[in-house]
């Protein structure tokens, strides 16, 4: 079915979009496309939204910027873009006028036909994109028609419209926000990867963030999939109003119990979707198979599995898809290793949940930290790391906060405090990590921040520190 042949349930009405991001055009255009009168706002009116604004107003959609506060007259529906916070002006008067705000994953979901793929959905505060490649991976495998989507990629209502018939499951990976503004979600089968506080400043509190995490599981017809070492998320299954007869399966890094996989002897097995799991197990893959085969990444590969398994697929299949993946950039990636020291990039770990599992894949660690904190706390994951600790270089805006944590529970590690936030501060950083490092150890560029008080994102982070270490293997002797 092509997105012609949908039936609108939007045409003649009036739309106000909330963004001029990748998701707020996407939204934009399919509504358009549908009838709608569509209106997007942003308080953004740099050159680059006018030019954005331009091709939308060639497709008859209105753009206001400068101003994201006044909800255009006559709105009868609002759609956001995911970083929006519920506390917005624009909701508050969308709230005060009756008019609901629902995203872009909502807009998809709607949009789908009576014989739409299925979506396998994912979510956690970390580990989410590299599950969700790693699931489509496996379904790519199993020969099935997939893609990645959601909260990477492709905009999920633009696949949405490439119709019933283009694809037979999609792999979903699904963030705070996009479940926040998502009511209707209803997935074949959900995972939570994990719970840690993230986004507060978002969410408002820790119950409000875990709750929105659990939309993932409402609904849900096959299984529900939840991490055994993480109680939070088990808790969720417990709360979620599912289908008859869909069940809870764990992933552990144990020995797996009945309706749970797991690792036995290097081997990952699956004692959930198998006969008699009282007694048996299957293997689908070793461990070797995952890359890299750090114990956060095996978890994913466990919860990919376990999706997988839900939807049908072989053991075979899970292998190979394992073994087909590739990680992403700046997750946890090997840039070099100079004068037996190696260098490894994981600017994707943002917050202290993801770096606390990075830092545990590591025995002797220089670790390169700092950025904008997010509201986040570090004295746990400090308490966690300090005897992994050769030593430490902080950088960026919120350094203060990790020095502290480090004052309090790891006083003997040595510490150089870079005051400074300009872009080149990373090659001194990287500098000062190989002065304290020995033969053996691993310089890690773990930074439990966000980047946005150095760098555009995450990746241009990435990138400065892979230039900053071919800087020092070219100066190496």
């Amino acid at each position: 079915m092509g997105s012609q042949e949908v039936t609108s349930p939007w045409d003649g009405k009036n739309i106000t979009v909330a963004g001029l991001g990748v998701s707020g055009i996407s939204a934009a255009r399919a509504l358009a496309g549908f009838g709608a009168s569509v209106t997007v706002v942003d308080g953004g009116d740099s050159e680059a939204h006018r030019e954005k604004a331009a091709l939308l107003k060639e497709a008859g959609i209105s753009v206001q910027l400068g101003d994201s506060t006044t909800l255009p007259e006559g709105t009868e529906l609002v759609v956001t873009s995911p970083g929006w916070k519920p506390s917005s002006p624009l909701f508050a008067e969308a709230a005060a006028a009756g008019v609901d705000v629902v995203g872009d994953v909502e807009i998809a979901w709607r949009l789908r036909g009576p014989n739409a793929a299925p979506w396998l959905a994912i979510t956690g505060t970390n580990g989410k994109t590299t599950t969700t490649q790693m699931l489509a991976s496996i379904l790519d495998a199993a020969g099935l028609r997939t893609a990645a989507v959601g909260n990477i990629g492709t905009p999920i209502i633009d696949v949405v419209l490439e119709g019933d018939d283009a694809y037979d499951v999609f792999a979903v990976e699904l963030s705070s926000y996009q479940l926040h503004w998502a009511p209707s979600l209803r997935a074949h089968s959900g995972a939570v990867l994990n719970l840690a506080p993230d986004h507060l400043d978002w969410h408002g509190s820790m119950e409000a963030y875990a709750a929105d995490k659990g939309r993932i599981f409402e609904g849900n017809q096959v299984a529900c999939v939840y991490n055994v070492a993480d109680k939070a998320t088990e808790d969720l299954v417990v709360e979620a109003d599912v289908d008859e007869g869909c069940r809870a399966i764990g992933f552990t890094l144990g020995t797996p119990g009945p309706s749970e996989l797991g690792v036995v002897d290097g081997i990952l097995v699956d004692r959930a979707f198998v006969e008699n799991r009282q007694k048996n197990a299957q293997e689908l893959a070793e461990v070797t198979d995952v890359n890299p085969p750090a114990p956060h990444n095996i978890a994913n590969a466990l919860a990919a599995a376990a999706l997988a398994r839900a939807f049908g697929v072989e053991p075979q299949a899970v292998r190979e898809g394992l073994r087909n993946f590739r990680p992403d950039a700046h997750r946890i990636e090997h840039v070099a290793d100079v004068d037996g020291v190696a260098y490894v990039d994981d600017s994707k770990a943002t917050n202290t949940h993801a770096t606390q599992a990075s830092l545990a894949s590591y025995e002797s660690i220089v670790w390169i930290a700092g950025g904008l904190a997010k509201g986040a706390t570090f004295d746990e994951l400090v308490t966690g790391a300090a005897k992994r600790l050769r030593g430490v270089v902080l950088i960026g805006a919120d350094r203060a906060l990790i020095r502290e944590a480090l004052q309090r529970h790891a006083p003997e590690v040595p510490v150089v405090d870079l005051d400074r936030t300009d872009t080149g501060a990373m090659s001194a950083a990287v500098q000062e990590a190989a002065r304290l490092a020995r033969t053996g150890d691993t310089v890690l560029m773990a930074p439990a921040c966000a980047s946005m008080d150095m760098f555009t994102n995450y990746n241009k982070r990435g990138e400065a520190f892979a230039e900053a270490v071919r800087e020092l293997g070219a100066t190496s002797v």
